[in-house]
């Protein structure tokens, strides 16, 4: 397959659905992040499965923490495609406020004069897959780096990420979400809707149980679509059958405007930080 003239990086955050070589997930280089599971380092998606972390967090006196590739690992992969022809690289990664990840790759753009530029979507999951999509098919197309990015940003701007967590505990030990939220979501055994904003992680609203939240998420996700055609992403971890019924409901709730639909588990990184249980719907107006 010729290599346009812009290649497109993304992070291991991204959770892209299983693509055809010849669709723009084909077409993207993946930058995996880094977990370490009682002590033992491994990269997502290569050495590190979801089923791993969850069994280890389940079992809550072993340790699991992550951590962002390093500025090496992204001038390693940005030289290589230079050198194999992209006229320049646009890297699109998860939210700063959730990883170092961008920090990375900003420190190692600076190495190469202005032929790579790097996006925070200020998301992961398919809420940075979508974009990341979007520049490689952008790319694809033979555009310049400038509408590439554009590209991306536009994607980014009509992406809205949604989730369910059983619990705020493991947000909070990872720094994801503040003290004084985890504490109160215990005290008053509130089962969190949450969503990716450009301060992070926050709250969206508070349900008192779970199943209702698991409808109000449903709720929130529909009417983020608007009047728009769209694409939906449903994650999981370890929760199958209930991302399985989310997927349902959204498809007969969204009927004709329904465009495209992906089921995906989250790997290691973000699920050290969300806990078994955890559903996301990622709403992509097209």
């Amino acid at each position: 397959m010729t290599r346009p003239a812009v290649a497109v990086v993304t992070d291991s955050t991204a959770y892209l659905p299983p693509l055809p070589a010849t669709a723009a997930g084909g077409r993207l280089t993946v930058v995996p992040l880094a977990v370490v599971v009682n002590g033992v380092p491994g990269l997502e998606t290569v050495d590190v499965d979801s089923a791993t972390v969850a069994e280890a967090l389940n079992a809550r006196r072993v340790a699991v923490t992550t951590s962002r590739p390093s500025p090496d690992a992204f001038s390693t992969v940005y030289r290589e495609l230079l050198d194999s022809g992209a006229s320049a690289v646009l890297s699109v990664h998860l939210s700063a406020k959730l990883s170092g990840t961008y920090e990375a790759a900003c420190l190692a753009a600076a190495e190469f004069d202005g032929k790579v530029e790097v996006i925070d979507t200020q998301s992961t999951g398919m809420g940075l897959g979508f974009p990341a999509l979007a520049a490689a098919d952008a790319a694809a197309s033979g555009a310049e780096l400038a509408a590439v990015r554009s590209a991306a940003e536009d994607a980014a701007a009509r992406t809205t990420t949604l989730f369910y967590v059983d619990t705020l505990e493991f947000l909070r030990r990872g720094g994801r979400i503040g003290a004084a939220a985890a504490l109160l979501g215990t005290a008053l055994s509130v089962k969190p809707i949450l969503h990716a904003s450009e301060q992070g992680v926050v709250v969206r609203e508070k349900v008192r149980t779970a199943s209702r939240a698991l409808a109000r998420l449903v709720d929130i996700a529909v009417e983020s679509a608007g009047s728009s055609d769209v694409d939906v992403a449903v994650h999981h971890l370890v929760a199958p059958d209930r991302a399985d019924a989310l997927l349902t409901t959204l498809k007969e709730r969204l009927g004709e405007r329904l465009r495209g639909a992906y089921l995906t588990e989250v790997g290691a990184v973000v699920g050290a930080h969300v806990g078994p249980g955890m559903v996301a719907v990622v709403v992509h107006r097209v």
